[in-house]
């Protein structure tokens, strides 16, 4: 994020904050998981391939790509499902759609069901999930109390705007209980940036 604590112009049209250190350290931490995850909204928007560049790993090893998506939205273009890495669409129980080139798990009533997410991805193998976006899932995540780190990246700049999108977007928090706090681990430079690390508290 900026560090005015945006994520994209009040567009929403997405600018490059990270820089060349922090990219490398984002592809390092994709290599080292074993699923990366993101909304629907992310692929519909930003059409990320949630892959490791070679660039900063070398012989990568491409994590599973999960993508929440409760209505069954993913574009059948959308590069998640190139097929370069496996990809798992999360829907909800009633969509019954199919994706080419990727598994589908339903779970949940109306929106995806993150804590039996979890136990399903747990049977699967899956022991670190790197959640990487949108601002409502990483909300939705926070709020469950599942997420157990947070790592922010904020660069030297201010985006402005009243809607500029921030990292935790969704409904946000509607009582002083009902926020989400954290405790700082560390603090590191990264080129110009610098990187926050944080763990939730339960």
């Amino acid at each position: 994020m900026s560090a005015d604590g945006k994520t994209a112009l009040r567009t929403r049209r997405q600018t490059h904050i990270s820089n060349e250190e922090d990219k490398r350290r984002v592809h390092k931490l994709r290599n080292s998981s074993d699923a990366i995850l993101v909304g629907v909204e992310t692929v519909i928007s930003d059409n990320p391939k949630l892959t490791v560049n070679p660039k900063y790993v070398k012989r990568p090893r491409h994590p599973l790509r999960i993508i929440l998506d409760s209505k069954g939205r993913t574009p059948k273009n959308a590069l998640v499902l190139d097929g370069t890495s496996k990809t798992l669409i999360v829907t909800n129980e009633k969509c019954k759609k199919v994706f080419p080139n990727a598994a589908t798990t339903r779970c949940g009533k109306q929106e995806v069901d993150l804590k039996k997410l979890m136990r399903i991805l747990e049977k699967k193998g899956t022991r670190t999930l790197l959640v990487e976006g949108g601002s409502k899932v990483i909300w939705s995540f926070l709020r469950s109390r599942i997420a157990d780190e947070v790592n922010i990246f904020v660069g030297s700049m201010v985006i402005g705007g009243d809607k500029s999108p921030t990292p935790a977007g969704g409904a946000g928090a509607e009582t002083e209980k009902a926020i989400v706090a954290l405790r700082l681990r560390r603090m590191k430079a990264v080129g110009n940036g610098v990187l926050l690390t944080y763990e939730v508290v339960k």
